[in-house]
């Protein structure tokens, strides 16, 4: 394992919505530290400053070029990922991105080479597969408790998120939709347990050109949708097994499992991949039924934030890598290219299964 950074000083570039998630989770993590926060909105940093001990409140330009910041931390929008990062690295530091890794496949692949060519380390959410929940059917599956895998189903359906989000504008441009802003949680675990993907085979629709925003101060508004609301992708994984994947922000619900594997001796229940833990149920070959299985690896009580603390911990062997958000962006902008052209896509690039991640409580 190569050497590890030691603690990170954190830069977080973005004050939205997410940010509240990791704001929660820094106080739980003992290698990382939040020094400083920016966002185009100068108050919404300086809200976050005030209300964090020690944190100061930049300028994005500043917070870049600061040399007590170490890494970057960008949850900006995603058509700003690339950017952000290019000039993070620039300036000599790590970073980890929110998903979706890019927009587009060429803007990732720069980032990475960006980074290497820096030395520095690059992370990608979601880090949501290094907790229990995933890690438990990870080791099920390395176990050989469901054999040989097949075949895996990973569904997400919603009727859009305009219901609840108060600025959705984004969602519904290119970047968005059901496959860049919840695919990544789904392909990101379907390469943590069943490895890299070699091609797709993709469809996708859209069922309005309009939606309207149900909450918030802009209840009512109607915002436009160019970009696709209902996607279906064939997977094929270098090993062999074919994951079936549908992401929509057109149906109402599904009660099916979020993710399901299923192998020649049994059939695995994965929790939802948008969450850190969850119930991993087995069907056993000539089994009565669903069996819930113990949990056995994955960080403990993670949230948003822990592949930083595995970033801190491993250094170039960070589990959420560049490479796997990379890999997954890639393996969805491929699915919508075949959606438009009808035909096989080949997946150029590739990445390590990561590796698994025992029963660990980081807070000791």
């Amino acid at each position: 394992m190569s050497a590890a950074p030691g603690p990170l000083r954190i830069g977080m570039i973005g004050c939205g919505n997410i940010s509240a998630q990791y704001l929660a989770s820094f106080p739980s993590l003992p290698d990382v530290e939040l020094v400083a926060v920016a966002d185009l909105d100068a108050s919404r940093a300086e809200a976050v400053a005030s209300a964090h001990e020690d944190v100061r409140a930049l300028s994005v330009d500043e917070l870049i070029a600061d040399p007590d910041v170490d890494t970057v931390l960008n949850l900006t929008i995603p058509a700003s990922h690339a950017e952000v990062d290019r000039r993070a690295i620039d300036a000599g530091k790590n970073v980890y991105a929110e998903k979706p890794f890019a927009v587009e496949t060429a803007d990732g692949a720069a980032v990475l080479e960006a980074a290497r060519a820096a030395g520095v380390l690059v992370g990608s959410a979601p880090d949501t597969v290094l907790g229990t929940g995933t890690q438990t059917a990870r080791a099920a599956i390395d176990e050989g408790l469901i054999g040989a895998p097949i075949a895996a189903t990973a569904t997400m359906l919603t009727p859009g998120h305009e219901r609840w989000h108060p600025n959705p504008d984004f969602y519904y441009v290119p970047g968005g939709g059901p496959l860049l802003d919840m695919g990544p949680y789904y392909v990101h675990a379907l390469v943590t347990l069943l490895g890299p993907v070699d091609a797709v085979i993709g469809a996708a629709s859209r069922t309005r050109s309009e939606r309207t925003i149900g909450s918030g101060p802009r209840a009512g508004e109607v915002i436009p949708v160019s970009t696709d609301t209902h996607v279906s992708g064939i997977l094929v994984h270098s090993s062999g097994v074919l994951s079936t994947l549908v992401m929509s922000f057109d149906a109402v619900a599904s009660s099916i499992h979020p993710i399901e594997i299923h192998g020649s001796a049994g059939s695995l229940a994965v929790p939802d991949p948008n969450r850190f833990d969850g119930d991993v149920e087995l069907h056993r070959l000539g089994g009565e039924g669903w069996e819930t299985l113990p949990v056995n690896a994955g960080y403990v009580d993670a949230s948003r934030g822990i592949g930083l603390q595995d970033m801190a911990l491993r250094g170039a062997d960070l589990r959420a890598s560049g490479a796997l958000g990379q890999h997954a962006l890639e393996v969805m902008n491929a699915v919508l290219a075949s959606s438009r052209s009808g035909s096989r896509v080949e997946v150029a690039s590739s990445c390590e299964r990561p590796q698994a991640v025992p029963l660990t409580d980081v807070r000791g």
